[in-house]
């Protein structure tokens, strides 16, 4: 019979083996540098700072082309959005929205008219607008190492491959004395879009020097007018499969290419493919022609535009009206408050004239 003793040795010999096992599974697991200027991989807050990113708050569609999921939700409730969380405690949550209907129900007739819903919906886009400059300014002042301005395709390259996990010292000294850099096909392929989407945002004198509020058209199309159509044409060219610059349903039905791994799960995948078709029929196609042309997508995307700020409107509406009176009542709000805060609410027709 084995003693005390030789059964600890033994059970630390048999974890020290296990631990070298699991060291040696690590380092094989790790993928191959493919650059000697990598170094270690940058968090996702470093990188999404100075890379246009793909979600832009009050903005119908992403910018691969996806429906945005949260848009009612974030053209209601602007900046408070975090503030229904999930976990949130529905009674606080009940209060925020009935707080909220207060402040859209302006004629104060306890019900919101779609008039009423266009001002709020304009308002708190404008609220997206703003932040979206202010963090503009911190990610421009982190990509303007000198302070001038002004910020040089090479100084925003070097930055962006910093944020990739290349050495950015040894990248400078390369870009510096125009030698090669050994960069992965991967990061070349998003290199080469970001330099397009880099002169475009270049206003006049073409000089490849963005400054603040052009740095702001890069990461943001949505505040420029030219941007906003580089974005629309770049959606375009992802799904447009016939290379005629237009969209018809099956199209606009189809994700873009390489967005999916798995085909079938896209086919069987029918809410997707119900909520994409109404859109494209009931929206974008403005003339209804079973056609969406650049200029109908960019109206489409076009975060600050009125006319859609009102259809927007009597759609949100439409969603919740149950007396079919054409306004929002209280009642109908917190029962949808899911479809306009994400955050459903349990037993608000009980609570609600506790509260209110």
């Amino acid at each position: 019979m084995m003693s005390k003793q030789a059964f600890l040795c033994s059970l630390g010999s048999l974890y020290l083996s296990l631990l070298f096992v699991f060291l040696l599974m690590d380092v094989y697991a790790r993928p191959a540098n493919n650059s000697a200027l990598k170094e270690k991989a940058p968090d996702s807050k470093d990188e999404n700072e100075i890379l246009p990113p793909d979600h832009l708050n009050g903005v119908k569609m992403e910018m691969d082309g996806h429906l945005n999921k949260e848009f009612h939700q974030e053209v209601f409730l602007g900046k408070e959005m975090e503030e229904f969380e999930e976990d949130s405690e529905p009674r606080r949550n009940r209060k925020k929205l009935m707080a909220i209907f207060s402040k859209v129900d302006i004629n104060k007739d306890k019900k919101i008219s779609a008039k009423e819903m266009q001002r709020w919906i304009m308002e708190k886009t404008e609220e997206h607008f703003q932040e979206a400059v202010e963090e503009n300014k911190m990610h421009f002042r982190a990509v303007d190492p000198d302070g001038d301005g002004h910020v040089s395709w090479d100084e925003y390259k070097i930055k962006f491959l910093a944020s990739k996990g290349f050495n950015e010292k040894e990248v400078a000294e390369k870009i510096k004395n125009n030698e090669e850099l050994k960069i992965d096909e991967e990061t070349q392929e998003v290199l080469d879009n970001l330099k397009d989407r880099w002169y475009q945002a270049d206003n006049p004198p073409a000089d490849l020097l963005l400054n603040e509020g052009e740095f702001l058209s890069f990461l943001h199309p949505e505040h420029s007018r030219g941007m906003l159509k580089f974005m629309v044409k770049e959606i375009i060219r992802d799904l447009d499969q016939d290379g005629d610059k237009k969209l018809t349903l099956s199209e606009f039905i189809s994700l873009p290419v390489g967005t999916v791994e798995n085909q079938q799960a896209q086919d069987i995948d029918d809410d997707w493919v119900r909520d994409r078709k109404k859109e494209f029929e009931e929206v974008i196609d403005s003339n209804h022609d079973g056609i969406v042309t650049m200029e109908e997508l960019e109206e489409y995307m076009d975060p600050m535009n009125e006319y859609n700020a009102l259809n927007e409107a009597k759609q949100m509406i439409a969603v919740a009206d149950e007396n079919q009176n054409h306004h929002l009542e209280l009642d109908e709000i917190l029962k949808y408050s899911e479809y306009f805060t994400g955050s459903k609410l349990m037993d608000y027709a009980r609570n609600v004239h506790e509260e209110f």
